[in-house]
């Protein structure tokens, strides 16, 4: 069962979270509770699957990077593994995720690199071709940006 404090604690966690040394302190500072029960109360919600990861949105076009891009690989299931943990390691990377492929589409790992020009993307791309021996992908470059937003739950 959520309580009410739950509640406030994960509504809070659904808005902007400073950049700053201590960001749970002033969290359960505004919550008026300890940083070390928010902390705890936080694993405990990751422990039960109520919260699957707290991340953070790239504006990627106001920090410099004009070109984006999802690049689609075609990866052999016993390789997927080993080729998404070695290409999340990868700093121009910033997602990396496994999909399922279907009948018309069979790519199954994706990554999204975000970089100044295309040709930069491309430079990038290659070496992680050469570096995994793998040259069965498609680039999608993105074409305009909609919108960035999170599910906000109770509030």
């Amino acid at each position: 069962m959520i309580r009410s404090l739950d509640k406030k604690i994960i509504s809070r966690l659904q808005e902007n979270i400073s950049i700053i040394e201590t960001p749970y302190k002033e969290i359960a500072e505004e919550l008026n509770m300890d940083e070390e029960e928010l902390i705890c109360k936080i694993k405990a919600y990751t422990k039960s699957g109520i919260l699957k990861r707290i991340g953070a949105i790239l504006y990627h076009r106001k920090a410099g990077f004009n070109a984006n891009a999802m690049v689609v690989w075609k990866v052999d299931n016993r390789d997927i593994n080993k080729i998404g943990e070695y290409m999340a390691s990868i700093k121009e990377v910033s997602h990396c995720y496994e999909r399922k492929p279907c009948a018309f589409w069979d790519y199954n790992l994706y990554t999204m690199i975000h970089e100044k020009d295309r040709e930069s993307c491309n430079e990038i791309i290659e070496k992680i071709s050469d570096s995994i021996g793998i040259n069965e992908y498609k680039i999608l470059y993105s074409t305009r940006e909609l919108k960035k937003t999170s599910m906000k739950y109770f509030g």
